[in-house]
């Protein structure tokens, strides 16, 4: 399970419900610092590299203009606040980022059918929520007054996360800039998760929520000492009790059905490949959920950048902000430039 490093978002960022032809959405919403023509406001800015992405997108701050949209898709038992400590530095880099829940996921509804979720639906909510963060009220013009120009918008799925994004660029590839696949592998997960995720789905069919939380968590390593909650015992870093309130309201049936989904998943590297679509395969040194190796030769196939963070492991949105932002802010630039 992840363990984000806080559960209050940074100050760029907004809770806030996303609207969409599919349904309503809990998202954090991180907006880039306003900037006057020429000029960025890096305030706040987590790291070197994000500080240079930054600088490459002098004049794309919050004018009506942004260096682009990103849509962050979580992982297996996830939220939107996974990416919390990615949300400044995305922004001071001038990026628009949107964190979401999918549909039964944390803050966000769904329905106690399993058939709900199956991976073309989850799909076809990330297409609609990519077109609701599109649209643009008609009086929203361009800095110098033209007509408002719908943002990039970038994909990025972490884990579970992943295989739904790949989805949702294969249904619609030019519906994206780009798709960044974190810690997220070419099909199943190893038998050994597939294990795992078997043993909770049984357990989450027959059990309530807060008994199989209770069985996990009695698993489960003591959590961080340096973790800050925002909810946690004061003088204490002890994340049990948001991490508690995270999962009860997960919605048991989006979980047996997405752990399903990640013990069959198929192969798909050869649609995405003649998809065409700039790709981004980033992990940590280490992964238990799809080796490393495994990674790096879908990295290949789809003829993707690759980026290994140091330091981390499953999830380097989590493990390595820092590291994992400048290394995101890196890609996007750089298709950026080669498209303007």
């Amino acid at each position: 399970m992840s363990r984000p490093p806080t559960f209050t978002p940074p100050p760029c960022a907004t809770p806030r419900t996303l609207h969409t032809a599919r349904g309503d959405f809990a998202i954090l919403d991180a907006l880039p610092p306003k900037t006057t023509e020429g000029t960025e406001d890096t305030k706040g800015t987590a790291s070197t590299g994000a500080a240079q992405g930054a600088e490459s997108r002098k004049g794309t701050g919050n004018t009506g203009d942004t260096a682009g949209t990103v849509l962050l898709l979580p992982g297996f038992t996830g939220s939107k606040e996974d990416f919390i400590a990615l949300l400044e530095p995305l922004a001071a880099a001038g990026y628009r980022a949107v964190a979401v829940d999918g549909r039964g996921q944390y803050e966000s509804p769904g329905p106690d059918d399993e058939a709900a979720y199956a991976q073309e639906e989850l799909a076809r909510d990330v297409l609609a929520q990519a077109a609701a963060l599109r649209e643009a009220p008609a009086d929203a013009p361009g800095p110098h007054g033209e007509a408002h120009r719908p943002p990039r918008l970038h994909l990025l799925g972490h884990s579970l996360g992943g295989q739904i994004a790949r989805a949702a660029a294969l249904l619609e590839p030019r519906a994206f800039a780009s798709l960044t696949l974190m810690s997220s592998g070419p099909a199943a997960i190893t038998p050994a998760q597939q294990s795992r995720a078997k043993i909770l789905a049984d357990a989450l069919a027959a059990l309530s929520m807060d008994v199989v939380w209770q069985a996990m968590r009695a698993m489960d390593p003591p959590p961080p000492e340096d973790t800050d909650t925002g909810g946690a015992k004061a003088g204490g870093g002890d994340d049990s009790e948001a991490l508690r309130a995270r999962w009860l309201r997960h919605n048991p049936a989006q979980l047996i059905a997405t752990s399903k989904q990640l013990s069959t998943e198929p192969d798909r590297v050869a649609e995405l490949a003649a998809a065409a679509l700039p790709t981004h395969v980033i992990s940590g040194e280490s992964d238990d959920t799809w080796p490393v190796p495994l990674l790096d030769d879908m990295a290949r196939r789809l003829h993707a950048h690759r980026t290994v963070i140091q330091g981390a492991d499953h999830s380097p949105n989590t493990d390595r902000p820092e590291e994992t932002a400048a290394a995101l802010i890196s890609f996007w630039n750089h298709l950026g430039d080669i498209t303007s």
